[in-house]
C-alpha cells in the first residue's frame, strides 16, 4: 500500500468512526420507517420525513430530499425498500453537488494570497479555539508557516488557551493583555506574519453574539485594521458551529451570516452526537461552503469536508 493510499484509508476510518453515532441513529430510524413495506409508497415517504427532521437535517432540506426521492421513484416505476439506502445516498449526494459549492483543497494556500488570513468567528463553547489549533496543525503539516492571533481579549484565559495550542503545534501566538482592543492584536498578528514571511495567519475573535450591531462593529473594525497591513484581509471568515447542537447550529449560522461576511463554515463535535445530519442541512441551505468538519479530539480529526465521501460514509457505502 502506498503512502497516499494509507493516509486516504486513515481519513476514511476517521470519518466513519466520527459519524458512527449518527449512522446508527439514522439506520435505526430508516429501518423503522420501512418496516413491513416492500415498495416506497406514501407511507414510507411520510415516515422518511419524520426520520430526517428528527435527525436535524432541517425541514427545507428534508422536503427537497423527499421531492428527489418521489421523482426518482416515478421515473424508475418500481423501487423496492431494499434499494432505499442506495437511493438516498445517490440523491442526497447529487443535491449537495448541485449547489455548486466546490470541495476545499487539502489545507493549501491559494496562489497569490500569502499570508492567507483566516478570521475565525463563533459563539463560546463551539470548539472555536480548538478548531484554530487543529487548523494550525494541519496547515503546518502541509508545509506552511503559521502565525496565530489571540484577538479574543475579553474572555478570561482565552489567550492562554490559544497559547497552549500554539505550543502544542509549535507555532507563534501574538497576544496582548486581557481587555486590549482586539483590532490591535489582529494588526500585530498580520504585521508579524508579514515580517516572518508566514503563509497563514489565523485570528481568533470574541465568542459572543450580543446583537448583530455590536458584532458587526467589532468585526468590521478588526477587518479594517488588518487591511492596513494586508489590503485583501481577511481572505476567509470562518464560522465555527457545534454540530451536537443540531438546529441551534442553524440559528447561529443565520445570525452570523446576517451580521458578518462569512464565506466558510466548520462544523465540530460530530463524533459525540447523533445529530450529524445537520451538516447536510447546513451544506444545502446556506450559500456558503462547509469547509471543515471536526470528528474527534485528535489533531488529525479536523478534516476537509467532501460531500460525496461524507454522504457515502453516512450511508455505510
Amino acid at each position: 500500500m502506498g503512502l497516499i493510499d494509507f493516509f486516504s484509508r486513515e481519513k476514511k476510518e476517521t470519518l466513519d468512526q466520527g459519524l458512527d453515532k449518527t449512522k446508527r441513529g439514522l439506520f435505526g430510524k430508516i429501518a423503522h420507517a420501512i418496516a413491513g413495506k416492500s415498495t416506497i409508497d406514501d407511507d414510507v415517504l411520510d415516515n422518511l420525513e419524520e426520520v430526517f427532521i428528527t435527525s436535524d437535517v432541517g425541514v427545507d432540506t428534508t422536503l427537497k430530499i423527499l421531492d428527489r426521492i418521489q421523482a426518482r421513484v416515478a421515473r424508475d416505476k418500481y423501487v423496492g425498500t431494499g434499494e432505499l439506502n442506495d437511493l438516498l445516498c445517490d440523491e442526497i449526494t447529487q443535491m449537495l453537488v448541485d449547489n455548486n459549492n466546490a470541495d476545499a483543497a487539502d489545507f493549501t494556500v491559494p496562489e497569490g494570497k500569502r499570508p492567507y488570513v483566516i478570521m475565525v468567528v463563533g459563539v463560546n463553547g463551539v470548539g472555536k479555539t480548538t478548531t484554530i489549533g487543529k487548523l494550525a496543525y494541519q496547515f503546518k503539516k502541509a508545509g506552511n508557516k503559521v502565525v496565530l492571533g489571540a484577538a479574543d481579549t475579553y474572555r478570561a484565559a482565552a489567550d492562554e488557551q490559544l497559547e497552549i495550542w500554539g505550543q502544542r503545534v509549535d507555532v507563534p501566538v501574538i497576544k496582548h493583555q486581557m481587555g486590549t482592543d482586539p483590532a490591535s492584536v489582529a494588526f500585530d498578528a498580520c504585521q508579524s506574519a508579514v515580517a516572518q514571511n508566514a503563509d497563514v495567519v489565523i485570528i481568533d475573535t470574541a465568542g459572543r453574539l450580543h446583537n448583530n450591531v455590536n458584532l458587526m462593529r467589532q468585526l468590521t473594525k478588526i477587518k479594517d485594521v488588518m487591511r492596513k497591513v494586508l489590503p485583501e484581509a481577511p481572505h476567509e471568515v470562518l464560522l465555527v458551529l457545534d454540530g451536537s447542537t443540531g438546529q441551534n447550529a442553524f440559528e447561529q449560522a443565520k445570525q452570523f451570516v446576517a451580521a458578518t461576511e462569512v464565506n466558510a463554515l466548520a462544523v465540530t463535535k460530530l463524533d459525540g452526537t447523533a445529530k450529524g445530519g445537520v451538516v447536510i442541512g447546513i451544506s444545502d441551505q446556506f450559500q456558503i461552503p462547509v469547509k471543515y468538519i471536526g470528528l474527534g479530539e485528535g489533531m488529525d480529526h479536523l478534516q476537509v469536508f467532501r460531500k460525496t465521501e461524507f454522504v457515502k460514509s453516512l450511508f455505510g457505502k
